[in-house]
Protein backbone atom coordinates (compact mmCIF):
# COMPACT_ATOMS: atom_id res chain seq x y z
CA UNK A 1 0.00 0.00 0.00
CA UNK A 2 1.55 3.31 -0.84
CA UNK A 3 2.08 6.44 1.50
CA UNK A 4 -0.96 8.26 -0.96
CA UNK A 5 -3.44 5.47 0.32
CA UNK A 6 -2.69 5.42 4.12
CA UNK A 7 -5.82 5.94 6.53
CA UNK A 8 -5.69 7.51 9.62
CA UNK A 9 -7.38 5.95 12.34
CA UNK A 10 -11.20 7.41 13.71
CA UNK A 11 -12.97 6.82 16.61
CA UNK A 12 -16.48 7.67 16.69
CA UNK A 13 -19.83 7.06 18.63
CA UNK A 14 -22.91 5.27 18.49
CA UNK A 15 -25.88 5.81 20.50
CA UNK A 16 -29.35 4.57 20.57
CA UNK A 17 -32.18 7.08 20.15
CA UNK A 18 -35.33 6.07 21.31
CA UNK A 19 -36.97 7.75 17.90
CA UNK A 20 -34.45 6.88 15.02
CA UNK A 21 -32.41 3.79 16.04
CA UNK A 22 -29.03 3.92 16.04
CA UNK A 23 -26.96 6.84 15.16
CA UNK A 24 -23.73 8.34 14.95
CA UNK A 25 -23.16 10.98 17.43
CA UNK A 26 -20.10 12.30 16.83
CA UNK A 27 -16.45 11.64 15.10
CA UNK A 28 -12.69 11.99 16.43
CA UNK A 29 -9.47 12.17 14.21
CA UNK A 30 -11.28 13.13 10.99
CA UNK A 31 -10.35 15.71 8.97
CA UNK A 32 -12.30 19.04 9.69
CA UNK A 33 -15.62 19.20 7.83
CA UNK A 34 -15.69 15.77 6.37
CA UNK A 35 -17.91 13.31 7.73
CA UNK A 36 -16.15 9.96 6.77
CA UNK A 37 -20.06 8.04 6.87
CA UNK A 38 -21.37 10.41 4.49
CA UNK A 39 -18.41 10.60 2.30
CA UNK A 40 -18.03 6.67 1.83
CA UNK A 41 -21.40 5.52 2.23
CA UNK A 42 -21.35 4.15 5.54
CA UNK A 43 -25.73 4.03 6.26
CA UNK A 44 -24.97 0.50 7.97
CA UNK A 45 -22.46 1.50 10.40
CA UNK A 46 -24.81 2.60 12.91
CA UNK A 47 -26.34 -0.69 13.00
CA UNK A 48 -22.89 -2.77 12.73
CA UNK A 49 -21.63 -1.21 15.89
CA UNK A 50 -24.50 -1.22 17.62
CA UNK A 51 -24.96 -4.89 19.06
CA UNK A 52 -28.20 -6.25 18.14
CA UNK A 53 -30.40 -6.54 21.42
CA UNK A 54 -28.36 -4.01 22.80
CA UNK A 55 -31.18 -1.31 23.02
CA UNK A 56 -33.31 -3.77 24.85
CA UNK A 57 -31.10 -4.74 27.50
CA UNK A 58 -32.31 -3.74 31.05
CA UNK A 59 -35.55 -4.91 29.51
CA UNK A 60 -36.99 -8.02 30.62
CA UNK A 61 -36.49 -11.35 28.28
CA UNK A 62 -33.59 -9.34 27.78
CA UNK A 63 -29.49 -11.22 28.73
CA UNK A 64 -27.95 -8.57 31.18
CA UNK A 65 -24.57 -7.76 29.40
CA UNK A 66 -22.12 -5.31 30.72
CA UNK A 67 -20.42 -4.92 27.29
CA UNK A 68 -19.74 -6.50 24.15
CA UNK A 69 -17.84 -5.80 20.93
CA UNK A 70 -18.64 -6.35 17.16
CA UNK A 71 -16.50 -6.62 14.37
CA UNK A 72 -17.31 -5.56 11.07
CA UNK A 73 -15.75 -4.25 8.07
CA UNK A 74 -16.31 -1.00 5.68
CA UNK A 75 -15.51 0.18 1.94
CA UNK A 76 -13.13 3.05 1.57
CA UNK A 77 -14.38 4.95 -1.57
CA UNK A 78 -11.77 5.74 -4.68
CA UNK A 79 -11.03 9.41 -4.82
CA UNK A 80 -7.88 11.27 -6.27
CA UNK A 81 -5.75 10.66 -4.23
CA UNK A 82 -6.21 6.66 -2.96
CA UNK A 83 -7.73 3.71 -4.58
CA UNK A 84 -10.84 1.75 -2.78
CA UNK A 85 -10.06 -0.23 0.11
CA UNK A 86 -10.90 -1.94 2.92
CA UNK A 87 -11.09 -0.94 6.41
CA UNK A 88 -11.67 -2.49 9.40
CA UNK A 89 -13.93 -1.57 12.40
CA UNK A 90 -14.17 -2.75 16.01
CA UNK A 91 -16.98 -1.38 18.50
CA UNK A 92 -17.43 -2.08 22.34
CA UNK A 93 -20.77 -1.29 23.89
CA UNK A 94 -21.90 -0.26 27.26
CA UNK A 95 -25.28 0.66 28.73
CA UNK A 96 -26.15 1.92 32.25
CA UNK A 97 -29.05 3.46 34.36
CA UNK A 98 -30.17 6.29 32.82
CA UNK A 99 -30.97 7.96 36.73
CA UNK A 100 -27.42 7.71 37.18
CA UNK A 101 -26.25 10.26 34.37
CA UNK A 102 -24.98 13.98 36.20
CA UNK A 103 -26.50 15.44 33.53
CA UNK A 104 -29.51 13.93 31.66
CA UNK A 105 -30.12 14.97 28.10
CA UNK A 106 -33.88 15.76 27.51
CA UNK A 107 -33.83 13.48 24.68
CA UNK A 108 -33.03 10.24 27.01
CA UNK A 109 -36.52 9.15 27.56
CA UNK A 110 -35.27 5.68 28.23
CA UNK A 111 -34.68 3.82 31.79
CA UNK A 112 -31.19 2.64 30.13
CA UNK A 113 -28.65 4.24 27.96
CA UNK A 114 -26.59 2.10 25.62
CA UNK A 115 -23.75 3.76 23.61
CA UNK A 116 -20.89 2.42 21.36
CA UNK A 117 -17.24 3.68 21.45
CA UNK A 118 -15.95 2.85 17.48
CA UNK A 119 -12.22 2.13 16.01
CA UNK A 120 -12.02 2.05 12.69
CA UNK A 121 -8.63 1.38 10.86
CA UNK A 122 -6.99 -0.24 8.09
CA UNK A 123 -5.55 -3.00 9.45
CA UNK A 124 -7.19 -5.45 12.19
CA UNK A 125 -3.45 -6.65 12.93
CA UNK A 126 -3.53 -5.43 16.58
CA UNK A 127 -7.42 -5.46 17.15
CA UNK A 128 -6.55 -8.35 19.83
CA UNK A 129 -4.43 -5.56 22.18
CA UNK A 130 -6.10 -2.83 20.98
CA UNK A 131 -9.92 -4.55 22.18
CA UNK A 132 -8.71 -4.01 26.06
CA UNK A 133 -7.64 -0.92 25.28
CA UNK A 134 -10.78 -0.04 23.84
CA UNK A 135 -13.07 -1.48 26.50
CA UNK A 136 -10.71 0.28 29.31
CA UNK A 137 -11.30 4.02 27.58
CA UNK A 138 -15.11 2.85 27.32
CA UNK A 139 -15.60 1.88 30.78
CA UNK A 140 -13.69 5.05 32.10
CA UNK A 141 -16.41 7.12 29.94
CA UNK A 142 -18.94 5.40 31.56
CA UNK A 143 -17.71 5.95 34.86
CA UNK A 144 -17.99 9.49 34.69
CA UNK A 145 -21.71 9.37 34.24
CA UNK A 146 -21.27 12.50 31.86
CA UNK A 147 -21.69 12.12 28.18
CA UNK A 148 -20.95 15.38 27.28
CA UNK A 149 -17.35 14.98 28.55
CA UNK A 150 -15.40 13.20 25.74
CA UNK A 151 -11.88 14.20 26.39
CA UNK A 152 -11.43 10.71 27.24
CA UNK A 153 -12.37 9.26 23.97
CA UNK A 154 -9.14 11.09 22.04
CA UNK A 155 -6.92 8.86 24.06
CA UNK A 156 -8.22 5.53 22.35
CA UNK A 157 -6.48 7.07 18.77
CA UNK A 158 -2.93 7.24 20.90
CA UNK A 159 -3.33 3.53 21.41
CA UNK A 160 -2.94 2.81 17.81
CA UNK A 161 0.69 2.60 18.45
CA UNK A 162 2.90 3.15 21.67
CA UNK A 163 4.21 6.85 22.07
CA UNK A 164 7.74 5.52 22.67
CA UNK A 165 9.29 6.65 19.58
CA UNK A 166 12.54 4.76 20.22
CA UNK A 167 14.06 4.60 16.45
CA UNK A 168 13.32 8.00 15.66
CA UNK A 169 16.22 10.58 14.31
CA UNK A 170 19.31 9.67 15.10
CA UNK A 171 18.71 6.02 16.02
CA UNK A 172 19.85 2.87 14.77
CA UNK A 173 17.71 -0.69 14.59
CA UNK A 174 20.23 -3.12 12.83
CA UNK A 175 19.65 -6.87 13.49
CA UNK A 176 22.51 -7.68 11.87
CA UNK A 177 25.57 -5.52 11.59
CA UNK A 178 28.64 -5.91 9.80
CA UNK A 179 31.87 -4.94 10.82
CA UNK A 180 32.28 -2.18 7.99
CA UNK A 181 29.12 -0.74 9.50
CA UNK A 182 31.24 0.15 13.07
CA UNK A 183 31.78 3.61 12.05
CA UNK A 184 27.99 4.78 12.30
CA UNK A 185 27.63 3.47 15.59
CA UNK A 186 30.58 5.50 16.44
CA UNK A 187 29.46 8.63 14.64
CA UNK A 188 28.41 11.67 16.23
CA UNK A 189 25.29 12.03 14.73
CA UNK A 190 24.23 8.26 16.23
CA UNK A 191 22.55 8.54 19.39
CA UNK A 192 21.32 5.10 20.22
CA UNK A 193 21.25 1.71 18.64
CA UNK A 194 20.33 -1.87 19.03
CA UNK A 195 22.46 -3.75 17.22
CA UNK A 196 23.13 -7.57 15.90
CA UNK A 197 26.39 -9.21 15.09
CA UNK A 198 27.74 -12.93 14.42
CA UNK A 199 31.37 -11.78 14.26
CA UNK A 200 33.09 -11.77 17.61
CA UNK A 201 35.92 -8.95 16.96
CA UNK A 202 32.58 -6.92 18.59
CA UNK A 203 33.49 -8.73 21.59
CA UNK A 204 36.63 -7.01 21.76
CA UNK A 205 35.82 -3.39 21.15
CA UNK A 206 32.30 -4.14 23.73
CA UNK A 207 33.53 -1.42 26.00
CA UNK A 208 33.61 0.96 22.76
CA UNK A 209 30.49 0.41 21.15
CA UNK A 210 28.16 -1.00 24.02
CA UNK A 211 26.27 0.09 27.48
CA UNK A 212 24.88 -3.59 27.46
CA UNK A 213 25.88 -6.21 25.60
CA UNK A 214 24.28 -9.69 25.53
CA UNK A 215 26.04 -12.98 24.49
CA UNK A 216 23.19 -15.46 22.77
CA UNK A 217 26.18 -17.93 22.73
CA UNK A 218 26.70 -18.12 26.68
CA UNK A 219 23.52 -16.92 27.73
CA UNK A 220 24.92 -13.52 29.37
CA UNK A 221 24.24 -9.74 29.71
CA UNK A 222 27.26 -7.49 30.37
CA UNK A 223 26.33 -4.50 31.31
CA UNK A 224 29.16 -2.30 30.56
CA UNK A 225 28.40 0.84 31.40
CA UNK A 226 28.73 1.43 35.53
CA UNK A 227 25.57 4.33 35.13
CA UNK A 228 23.26 1.94 34.46
CA UNK A 229 23.86 -0.75 36.47
CA UNK A 230 21.55 0.67 39.23
CA UNK A 231 18.86 1.63 37.01
CA UNK A 232 18.86 -1.99 35.38
CA UNK A 233 18.10 -3.69 38.93
CA UNK A 234 14.93 -5.78 39.40
CA UNK A 235 12.42 -4.78 41.87
CA UNK A 236 10.79 -7.23 43.70
CA UNK A 237 7.87 -6.76 41.71
CA UNK A 238 9.56 -6.95 38.38
CA UNK A 239 11.49 -10.21 39.25
CA UNK A 240 8.03 -11.57 39.80
CA UNK A 241 6.76 -10.62 36.88
CA UNK A 242 9.23 -12.02 34.41
CA UNK A 243 9.63 -15.30 36.70
CA UNK A 244 5.74 -16.20 36.01
CA UNK A 245 6.48 -15.37 32.48
CA UNK A 246 9.32 -17.54 32.26
CA UNK A 247 7.51 -20.44 34.09
CA UNK A 248 4.77 -19.97 31.98
CA UNK A 249 7.29 -20.63 29.10
CA UNK A 250 8.77 -23.38 30.57
CA UNK A 251 5.51 -25.38 31.48
CA UNK A 252 4.16 -25.13 27.99
CA UNK A 253 7.38 -25.00 26.09
CA UNK A 254 7.05 -27.74 23.16
CA UNK A 255 10.62 -28.67 21.95
CA UNK A 256 9.17 -30.38 18.74
CA UNK A 257 7.15 -27.04 17.76
CA UNK A 258 8.34 -24.34 19.50
CA UNK A 259 5.91 -21.93 17.67
CA UNK A 260 3.37 -22.94 19.49
CA UNK A 261 2.54 -24.23 23.36
CA UNK A 262 2.22 -27.82 24.17
CA UNK A 263 -1.06 -27.27 25.31
CA UNK A 264 -2.46 -25.90 22.55
CA UNK A 265 -3.57 -23.17 24.31
CA UNK A 266 -3.74 -19.19 25.34
CA UNK A 267 -1.07 -19.48 28.06
CA UNK A 268 2.39 -19.25 26.74
CA UNK A 269 1.43 -18.61 23.45
CA UNK A 270 3.62 -15.62 21.08
CA UNK A 271 -0.03 -13.75 21.76
CA UNK A 272 0.22 -14.31 25.28
CA UNK A 273 3.78 -13.17 25.59
CA UNK A 274 3.03 -10.03 23.51
CA UNK A 275 0.54 -8.99 25.75
CA UNK A 276 2.28 -9.31 28.89
CA UNK A 277 4.83 -6.81 28.01
CA UNK A 278 2.28 -4.24 26.54
CA UNK A 279 0.20 -4.43 29.99
CA UNK A 280 3.53 -4.06 31.97
CA UNK A 281 4.84 -1.26 30.05
CA UNK A 282 1.28 0.55 29.75
CA UNK A 283 1.13 -0.30 33.55
CA UNK A 284 4.79 1.75 33.71
CA UNK A 285 3.74 5.02 31.59
CA UNK A 286 0.76 5.09 33.77
CA UNK A 287 2.72 4.91 36.89
CA UNK A 288 4.76 7.53 35.57
CA UNK A 289 2.14 10.31 34.84
CA UNK A 290 0.59 9.16 38.08
CA UNK A 291 4.16 9.70 40.22
CA UNK A 292 4.63 13.56 38.22
CA UNK A 293 1.17 14.14 39.11
CA UNK A 294 2.28 13.53 42.98
CA UNK A 295 5.49 15.41 42.88
CA UNK A 296 3.86 18.15 41.04
CA UNK A 297 4.97 21.69 42.55
CA UNK A 298 2.69 23.56 44.48
CA UNK A 299 2.23 26.50 42.30
CA UNK A 300 0.77 23.56 39.14
CA UNK A 301 -3.15 23.25 39.13
CA UNK A 302 -4.53 22.09 42.54
CA UNK A 303 -5.63 18.13 41.91
CA UNK A 304 -9.43 17.76 41.22
CA UNK A 305 -11.72 14.99 42.95
CA UNK A 306 -11.37 13.68 39.36
CA UNK A 307 -7.38 13.33 39.91
CA UNK A 308 -7.56 11.14 43.12
CA UNK A 309 -7.15 7.29 42.84
CA UNK A 310 -8.59 6.34 46.36
CA UNK A 311 -8.00 2.44 45.38
CA UNK A 312 -4.12 3.63 44.62
CA UNK A 313 -1.81 3.58 47.83
CA UNK A 314 1.52 5.13 47.94
CA UNK A 315 3.60 5.89 44.76
CA UNK A 316 3.13 3.20 42.11
CA UNK A 317 6.39 4.37 40.26
CA UNK A 318 8.30 2.40 43.14
CA UNK A 319 7.08 -0.90 42.50
CA UNK A 320 9.00 -0.29 38.41
CA UNK A 321 12.82 0.77 40.20
CA UNK A 322 12.73 4.30 40.92
CA UNK A 323 16.28 4.55 39.28
CA UNK A 324 15.13 3.37 36.27
CA UNK A 325 12.46 6.03 36.00
CA UNK A 326 14.81 9.05 36.70
CA UNK A 327 17.08 7.58 34.44
CA UNK A 328 14.34 7.61 31.71
CA UNK A 329 13.32 11.14 32.42
CA UNK A 330 16.34 12.44 31.76
CA UNK A 331 16.51 10.80 27.84
CA UNK A 332 14.46 13.11 25.05
CA UNK A 333 12.49 9.42 24.50
CA UNK A 334 10.63 10.68 27.61
CA UNK A 335 10.63 14.02 26.31
CA UNK A 336 8.81 12.98 23.57
CA UNK A 337 6.54 10.52 25.69
CA UNK A 338 5.70 13.56 28.20
CA UNK A 339 4.84 16.17 25.35
CA UNK A 340 2.08 14.10 23.20
CA UNK A 341 0.61 12.04 26.19
CA UNK A 342 -2.15 13.38 28.36
CA UNK A 343 -1.04 14.13 32.13
CA UNK A 344 -4.18 11.62 33.50
CA UNK A 345 -3.30 8.79 32.18
CA UNK A 346 -3.45 6.89 35.18
CA UNK A 347 -7.71 7.82 34.32
CA UNK A 348 -7.46 5.82 31.40
CA UNK A 349 -4.70 2.60 32.66
CA UNK A 350 -4.79 1.71 36.03
CA UNK A 351 -0.87 2.97 37.47
CA UNK A 352 -0.51 -0.37 39.15
CA UNK A 353 2.52 -3.02 38.45
CA UNK A 354 0.83 -6.28 37.15
CA UNK A 355 2.36 -8.16 40.08
CA UNK A 356 2.80 -5.32 42.42
CA UNK A 357 2.99 -6.30 46.27
CA UNK A 358 5.74 -6.53 49.22
CA UNK A 359 8.30 -9.38 49.46
CA UNK A 360 6.48 -13.01 50.07
CA UNK A 361 7.46 -16.52 51.55
CA UNK A 362 6.71 -17.25 47.49
CA UNK A 363 9.29 -14.98 46.59
CA UNK A 364 12.33 -16.27 48.30
CA UNK A 365 11.41 -19.66 47.78
CA UNK A 366 10.96 -19.05 44.29
CA UNK A 367 14.29 -17.41 43.80
CA UNK A 368 15.89 -20.08 46.16
CA UNK A 369 15.01 -22.70 43.79
CA UNK A 370 15.81 -21.03 41.16
CA UNK A 371 19.37 -20.51 42.17
CA UNK A 372 19.51 -24.09 43.78
CA UNK A 373 18.84 -25.06 40.44
CA UNK A 374 21.38 -22.63 38.42
CA UNK A 375 24.38 -23.72 40.39
CA UNK A 376 23.07 -27.79 40.13
CA UNK A 377 23.45 -27.44 44.26
CA UNK A 378 20.61 -30.06 44.24
CA UNK A 379 23.18 -32.40 42.17
CA UNK A 380 25.99 -31.53 44.50
CA UNK A 381 24.23 -31.54 47.65
CA UNK A 382 22.59 -35.12 46.63
CA UNK A 383 26.45 -36.49 46.10
CA UNK A 384 27.69 -34.99 49.34
CA UNK A 385 24.88 -36.24 51.63
CA UNK A 386 24.73 -39.88 50.18
CA UNK A 387 28.58 -39.77 51.33
CA UNK A 388 27.67 -38.03 54.22
CA UNK A 389 25.27 -40.87 55.06
CA UNK A 390 27.45 -43.32 53.87
CA UNK A 391 30.38 -42.85 56.22
CA UNK A 392 28.12 -42.09 59.25
CA UNK A 393 26.80 -45.77 59.03
CA UNK A 394 30.36 -46.79 58.48
CA UNK A 395 31.40 -45.03 62.05
CA UNK A 396 28.01 -45.98 63.24
CA UNK A 397 28.73 -49.93 62.62
CA UNK A 398 32.26 -49.43 63.84
CA UNK A 399 30.75 -47.89 67.33
CA UNK A 400 28.17 -50.57 67.53
CA UNK A 401 30.66 -53.29 66.48
CA UNK A 402 33.20 -51.40 69.64
CA UNK A 403 30.61 -51.76 71.99
CA UNK A 404 29.31 -55.16 71.30
CA UNK A 405 33.16 -56.29 71.71
CA UNK A 406 33.31 -54.28 74.95
CA UNK A 407 29.80 -56.36 76.30
CA UNK A 408 31.22 -59.80 75.77
CA UNK A 409 34.59 -58.82 77.29
CA UNK A 410 32.50 -58.08 80.19
CA UNK A 411 30.52 -61.05 80.23
CA UNK A 412 33.46 -63.20 79.42
CA UNK A 413 34.92 -61.85 82.83
CA UNK A 414 31.86 -62.00 84.40
CA UNK A 415 31.52 -65.63 83.60
CA UNK A 416 34.94 -66.42 84.77
CA UNK A 417 34.15 -64.45 88.14
CA UNK A 418 31.18 -66.84 88.46
CA UNK A 419 33.02 -70.36 87.62
CA UNK A 420 35.98 -69.18 90.46
CA UNK A 421 33.71 -68.19 92.91
CA UNK A 422 31.64 -72.15 92.32
CA UNK A 423 35.35 -73.66 92.31
CA UNK A 424 36.28 -72.23 95.67
CA UNK A 425 32.99 -73.27 96.80
CA UNK A 426 33.02 -76.69 96.69
CA UNK A 427 36.65 -76.65 97.53
CA UNK A 428 35.65 -74.89 100.87
CA UNK A 429 32.85 -77.92 101.33
CA UNK A 430 35.27 -80.68 100.55
CA UNK A 431 37.50 -79.31 103.63
CA UNK A 432 37.69 -81.61 106.92
CA UNK A 433 36.15 -80.87 110.02
CA UNK A 434 39.19 -81.77 111.99
CA UNK A 435 41.63 -79.10 110.29
CA UNK A 436 43.59 -77.05 112.22
CA UNK A 437 42.61 -73.65 112.15
CA UNK A 438 46.11 -72.45 111.00
CA UNK A 439 46.03 -75.30 108.46
CA UNK A 440 42.89 -73.83 106.89
CA UNK A 441 43.74 -70.84 106.99
CA UNK A 442 46.64 -71.50 105.38
CA UNK A 443 44.97 -73.77 103.06
CA UNK A 444 42.44 -71.17 102.26
CA UNK A 445 45.10 -68.26 101.83
CA UNK A 446 46.82 -70.79 99.46
CA UNK A 447 43.66 -71.89 97.18
CA UNK A 448 41.34 -68.70 98.01
CA UNK A 449 39.47 -67.69 95.09
CA UNK A 450 41.95 -65.30 92.67
CA UNK A 451 39.92 -62.67 90.80
CA UNK A 452 40.32 -62.46 87.24
CA UNK A 453 42.88 -59.58 86.06
CA UNK A 454 40.46 -56.77 85.04
CA UNK A 455 39.48 -56.93 81.11
CA UNK A 456 41.94 -54.54 79.13
CA UNK A 457 39.18 -51.36 78.16
CA UNK A 458 41.71 -49.25 76.64
CA UNK A 459 41.25 -51.25 72.95
CA UNK A 460 37.71 -51.18 72.83
CA UNK A 461 37.79 -47.60 74.05
CA UNK A 462 40.29 -46.46 71.52
CA UNK A 463 38.45 -48.19 68.80
CA UNK A 464 35.22 -46.38 70.02
CA UNK A 465 37.35 -42.87 69.95
CA UNK A 466 38.62 -43.39 67.08
CA UNK A 467 35.57 -44.01 65.02
CA UNK A 468 33.92 -41.20 66.87
CA UNK A 469 36.94 -38.97 65.81
CA UNK A 470 36.35 -39.87 62.22
CA UNK A 471 32.40 -38.98 62.27
CA UNK A 472 33.04 -35.53 64.14
CA UNK A 473 36.31 -34.84 61.95
CA UNK A 474 34.03 -35.76 58.53
CA UNK A 475 31.12 -33.81 59.83
CA UNK A 476 33.86 -30.97 60.99
CA UNK A 477 34.85 -30.45 57.30
CA UNK A 478 31.80 -31.10 56.02
CA UNK A 479 30.42 -27.89 58.48
CA UNK A 480 34.01 -25.75 57.25
CA UNK A 481 32.99 -26.44 53.21
CA UNK A 482 29.01 -25.29 54.41
CA UNK A 483 30.52 -22.35 55.94
CA UNK A 484 32.87 -21.31 52.79
CA UNK A 485 29.83 -21.80 50.44
CA UNK A 486 27.99 -19.33 52.69
CA UNK A 487 30.53 -17.24 52.85
CA UNK A 488 31.30 -17.29 48.91
CA UNK A 489 27.74 -16.84 48.10
CA UNK A 490 27.16 -13.88 50.28
CA UNK A 491 30.21 -12.26 49.15
CA UNK A 492 29.03 -12.53 45.20
CA UNK A 493 28.05 -9.15 44.36
CA UNK A 494 29.56 -7.40 47.34
CA UNK A 495 33.15 -6.74 46.54
CA UNK A 496 36.74 -8.58 46.17
CA UNK A 497 38.90 -10.72 47.86
CA UNK A 498 41.93 -10.57 46.19
CA UNK A 499 43.29 -7.75 48.73
CA UNK A 500 42.34 -9.41 51.38
CA UNK A 501 44.39 -12.59 50.08
CA UNK A 502 47.91 -11.29 50.23
CA UNK A 503 47.74 -9.63 53.58
CA UNK A 504 46.51 -12.46 55.13
CA UNK A 505 47.87 -16.35 54.26
CA UNK A 506 44.88 -17.97 56.02
CA UNK A 507 42.06 -16.06 53.77
CA UNK A 508 40.31 -18.34 51.45
CA UNK A 509 41.19 -18.50 47.77
CA UNK A 510 39.26 -18.13 44.25
CA UNK A 511 36.89 -15.30 44.97
CA UNK A 512 37.08 -12.41 42.27
CA UNK A 513 35.54 -9.28 41.57
CA UNK A 514 32.03 -9.80 41.66
CA UNK A 515 30.32 -6.26 41.93
CA UNK A 516 29.63 -6.03 37.88
CA UNK A 517 28.74 -8.40 35.49
CA UNK A 518 32.13 -10.12 34.55
CA UNK A 519 31.74 -11.86 38.71
CA UNK A 520 32.29 -15.65 37.84
CA UNK A 521 29.62 -17.95 39.14
CA UNK A 522 30.30 -19.34 42.16
CA UNK A 523 28.71 -22.55 40.76
CA UNK A 524 31.49 -23.16 38.09
CA UNK A 525 34.23 -21.70 39.72
CA UNK A 526 34.30 -22.97 42.87
CA UNK A 527 34.47 -19.90 44.90
CA UNK A 528 34.21 -20.57 48.58
CA UNK A 529 36.17 -23.49 48.28
CA UNK A 530 38.29 -24.93 51.12
CA UNK A 531 41.69 -24.08 50.62
CA UNK A 532 45.03 -25.43 51.26
CA UNK A 533 47.53 -22.73 52.72
CA UNK A 534 50.34 -21.89 50.96
CA UNK A 535 52.10 -23.43 53.74
CA UNK A 536 50.09 -26.67 53.59
CA UNK A 537 49.14 -26.41 57.33
CA UNK A 538 44.96 -25.96 56.54
CA UNK A 539 43.97 -27.05 60.03
CA UNK A 540 40.66 -28.26 57.95
CA UNK A 541 42.68 -29.91 55.70
CA UNK A 542 44.73 -31.51 58.50
CA UNK A 543 41.21 -33.00 59.95
CA UNK A 544 40.10 -34.54 56.40
CA UNK A 545 43.30 -36.04 56.27
CA UNK A 546 42.76 -37.37 59.86
CA UNK A 547 39.23 -38.23 58.98
CA UNK A 548 40.19 -40.05 55.80
CA UNK A 549 42.09 -42.46 57.35
CA UNK A 550 42.25 -45.91 54.95
CA UNK A 551 38.39 -45.88 54.25
CA UNK A 552 38.65 -43.78 51.48
CA UNK A 553 36.84 -40.70 52.47
CA UNK A 554 37.07 -38.07 49.66
CA UNK A 555 36.97 -34.30 49.88
CA UNK A 556 33.34 -32.71 49.69
CA UNK A 557 34.39 -29.25 47.57
CA UNK A 558 35.07 -31.42 44.39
Amino acid sequence: MSSGSSFRPVVCVVGFHHAKGPEIESWFGAEDGHDPATDNDWSFLPFMALSDGAHGQGIPGYLQATEDFSYFTLLRRETASHAATSLFGISCTRQMDANELLNRPADVTRSTVQKAVVLIADSPQHFGHLREKLSMVTKAWFAQRDFTDVDILKVVLAYMGLPLQLFGKGSLFGPYTPLQQLDVLADYGTKSYIVGSTNSLLLQQKDRHSDILINLDESTINITSTSLRSALVLSVADRRWIDFLTQTIADTWDEQNPSRPKTMGYMGSEEFIRLQFEEYLLALLSSVKYHLFLHKSPASTPATPKDTLTDIEGNPALDFNIDWIDAWRATPNFALFNKHTDSHLFDIVEPKHPTAGNLTIEDVQRRLAQQVAELHLDERFATSKELLNKHLATGQKRVSTAFNNLWADIEVMREAQRKRHEEQKAANLAAAPGDSTAGGLEKSASTGPRFARAPDLSQAQAAVGAAGHKAGAYISSWGAWASERRKGWGRTGTGSGTGSSASNPNANAGYGESGGSSATSPGRTGAGRVRERGDGGSPVKARNREAKGGDGIGRLDA
